[in-house]
């Protein structure tokens, strides 16, 4: 992991419902490429003392000009409240679940058909 990347996450809220807390996101990485999701699991779960396997981060966009990268994260209070609440695709990416491969596939099948790239 690089030092010069900054995580910092605001709007939190804790969701007793869904068993969870939900956050947005800030990545600051000036110089840099986006980072890898998973090296932003493994920094949240250090801030919020917690195992990367019940956090889930999703929906990042570069701000224009880059160094800085928001996003959407969800930290469950266990491995069995995420598995009931995350949609399959999520559960696919984060290997809690199912075949990735079913999902690369699907990805594939449904741009052909619309004529995007994956």
């Amino acid at each position: 992991m690089n030092d010069t990347v900054t995580i910092r996450t605001r709007k939190f809220m804790t969701n007793r419902l869904l068993q969870r807390k939900q956050m947005v996101i800030d990545v600051l990485h000036p110089g840099k490429a986006t980072v890898p999701k998973t090296e932003i699991r493994e920094k949240l779960a250090k801030m919020y003392k917690t195992t990367p396997d019940v956090i889930f981060v999703f929906g990042f966009r570069t701000h224009f000009g880059g160094g800085k990268t928001t996003g959407f994260g969800m930290i469950y209070d266990s491995l069995d409240y995420a598995k009931k609440n995350e949609p399959k695709h999520r559960l696919a990416r984060n290997s809690c679940e199912g075949n990735h491969g079913d999902v690369v596939r699907c990805c594939i099948l449904f741009n052909w058909w619309s004529g995007r790239p994956c």
